[in-house]
């Protein structure tokens, strides 16, 4: 039985350390999947005063949440503080298994992001995963008489409390820099035009029409290939899907340029021939106090004639930022470009605010985050 149990323990504990780690390299990606489930139960009338509120915190609950697990799976290899180890263990994997059952049974949200963007799992595979871990926290939380601690408990402290802070020091790190790992659409080597193309191997969702025709006060349903004569009158037309395509979305769906009179502007600019900059600032709120590092990269860009782009999902704001910056400095800034992209896309494409890309036409060639900015020549 002990046998048993240490390989439950093992198992369970490794692969807590692993999914916390996994999430750990881009706390932020967690942070926006917890707020998509916060937007869909307000969305759905639960309590949405109270998600409302949730989302706002949504950071602080990724980096607690990554930071459990890390801790809940070295406590259960190292056997410290067993009982409570394991309660907490299973309490996690209820609320998981909460979680996952929901993305699968309601189809509202397209994964649970439980092993982060580098390994994307499908609904049912969380899920059954889920069941499995369930079922070993319940075996674990009865046979801890099975469990012994592997050291005394000062060191079993200090395992606990070097994990605790490692984790977090790795977690204030990628979120002034770009995460270690990037998994996103918009990572070093990938064409962007590319991959906004639909799949070579693309099934198309297909529909029926129905066509609702008006003739002396009544209506009346046609199908396509039957519509009535010219006596009646066209009314509307109602879309049904018949038939569910498969693999018909993009890589990349959403992701637009558009310029300050409004033009949809995305090809045009990663077509741009040659190496240029696209400088992505979602939000003037979250830059660090007094820092004008962005100010400064774009005057030596000018100086260098460089081409660059400052994308924006806050273009008034940013090109007042930049217009009193250059006026103050007596800068000819005629050839700097302000593009518009969605916040919520900009979330994806930068995770850290802000985020310079190197372009080569479509082809991200480097990327740095605002702390390597002035490092940059």
């Amino acid at each position: 039985m002990k046998v048993f149990v240490t390989v439950a323990r093992i198992f369970t504990g490794l692969l807590f350390i692993f999914s916390g780690l996994v999430k750990a390299i881009d706390p932020k990606g967690l942070a926006f999947k917890m707020q998509e489930f916060f937007e869909a139960w307000s969305g759905s009338g639960f309590m949405p005063g109270l998600m409302k509120t949730f989302d706002q915190y949504a950071l602080a609950f990724s980096l607690i949440m990554i930071t459990l697990e890390v801790i809940v799976g070295v406590a259960l290899l190292i056997g410290w503080k067993k009982k409570m180890t394991i309660s907490v263990l299973l309490l996690l994997m209820i609320f998981f298994t909460f979680l996952t059952s929901y993305v699968l049974f309601t189809g509202k949200i397209r994964a649970c992001g439980c092993f982060g963007d580098c390994i994307p799992l499908t609904p049912i595979q969380t899920f059954t995963k889920d069941i499995v871990l369930l079922v070993l926290a319940f075996f674990l939380l009865f046979s801890t008489k099975y469990i012994s601690p592997i050291a005394k408990p000062f060191f079993s402290f200090l395992y606990i409390l070097s994990a605790t802070i490692l984790v977090l020091l790795l977690q204030w790190y990628v979120l002034r820099n770009l995460p270690l790992a990037d998994c996103l659409p918009y990572k070093k080597g990938n064409n962007l035009v590319e991959l906004r193309k639909m799949p070579a191997n693309a099934i198309p969702d297909k529909y029926d029409y129905v066509f609702v025709y008006k003739k002396a006060g009544v209506l009346k349903e046609y199908r396509a290939e039957s519509t009535p004569d010219s006596t009646w009158e066209f009314v509307d037309r109602k879309q049904t899907l018949s038939q569910k395509g498969s693999n018909n979305i993009p890589v990349i769906s959403d992701f637009s340029l558009t310029t300050e009179s409004g033009n949809d502007s995305t090809d045009a600019i990663l077509n741009t021939a040659g190496e240029y900059y696209l400088l992505y600032i979602k939000d003037l709120e979250t830059y660090p106090k007094n820092w004008e590092g962005d100010l400064s990269l774009v005057k030596t860009f000018i100086n260098q004639k460089k081409t660059i782009f400052i994308v924006t999902s806050q273009l008034e704001k940013v090109k007042k930022r930049f217009n009193d910056f250059w006026i103050a400095n007596n800068i000819h800034s005629s050839s700097i470009k302000f593009l518009s992209c969605d916040a919520t896309v900009m979330k994806t494409v930068a995770r850290v605010d802000p985020t310079l890309y190197l372009m080569n036409g479509p082809v991200v060639k480097n990327k740095w985050s605002w702390t390597a900015f002035k490092n940059i020549n």
